[in-house]
């Protein structure tokens, strides 16, 4: 049985046969989580793997179907780290995966420097520019805006985490594709796979997936696009593929 607290609910991670605790007024993970935790590359057998900004601890959970590796998820909200804990008790993975409630700026310094394989961060995507185009709700308005963590926050942490060699894979909007490869640069990631998500074709991406290597040589391969709704507004087969494993 799971330990649900107020108007905390039980759902299925369809394809991965999983279950995770979701909050409609706390956290719901998004397709975006989804998609990260497929496009990344990540070691079958073993590795060291840390996802920041977990939130519900969704990515981790994703990771621990594609890896036999261990993995560290941290969040800095402990009502949604709470949740990840539940959720990873619920399904029985305390042996490979592990959360942290913390700030990921501090994670370098905690954990140590260059000891990741592979580091995942879904991070807040929207820019703070006043009070009131940030939403009321203080786990939501954390969640998606960065008022505890910036773009650059996310990126230097993820340079510090990962070896030399090792990837980071970013989830976030193609407009901050400027920012981001350049932030990634400037801390020595080199970006070398995009992926570009759009709600159906002839509209603009409105998602933007990236993986980069610590030290990598410059070499940028532009995957193929990726379009969730069809013509009807159903799931196209690789969102079905990917959300249930059809």
């Amino acid at each position: 049985m799971a330990n649900l607290k107020d108007d905390e609910r039980l759902d299925f991670l369809l394809a991965e046969n999983l279950r995770i605790i979701q909050s409609p007024s706390v956290f719901a993970f998004s397709l975006d989580a989804v998609l990260l935790a497929r496009f990344v590359y990540v070691p079958i057998q073993k590795g060291n793997l840390i996802d920041l900004c977990s939130g519900n601890g969704v990515i981790p959970l994703f990771l621990s179907t594609r890896t036999k590796g261990q993995i560290t998820g941290v969040e800095i909200q402990e009502r949604l780290y709470d949740m990840a804990i539940r959720s990873i008790e619920y399904n029985g993975l305390q042996d490979r995966l592990h959360m942290i409630h913390g700030d990921i700026k501090e994670m370098p310094k905690q954990l140590g420097y260059g000891k990741f394989d592979v580091v995942t961060c879904n991070p807040p995507y929207f820019l703070t520019s006043s009070k009131d185009e940030v939403n009321p709700n203080e786990h939501l308005a954390i969640a998606r805006h960065e008022i505890l963590c910036t773009l650059e926050d996310a990126i230097k942490a993820s340079s510090q985490l990962v070896k030399q060699g090792g990837k980071v894979a970013f989830v976030h909007r193609p407009g901050r594709l400027l920012d981001i490869i350049t932030l990634m640069r400037q801390y020595r990631l080199e970006p070398k796979r995009i992926q570009f998500v759009y709600p159906k074709k002839g509209k603009e991406a409105n998602t933007l997936l990236v993986e980069a290597i610590k030290d990598g040589s410059p070499d940028l391969k532009i995957s193929p696009p990726l379009f969730v709704y069809d013509e009807d507004d159903q799931y196209t087969p690789e969102i079905r593929a990917i959300l249930y494993g059809e």
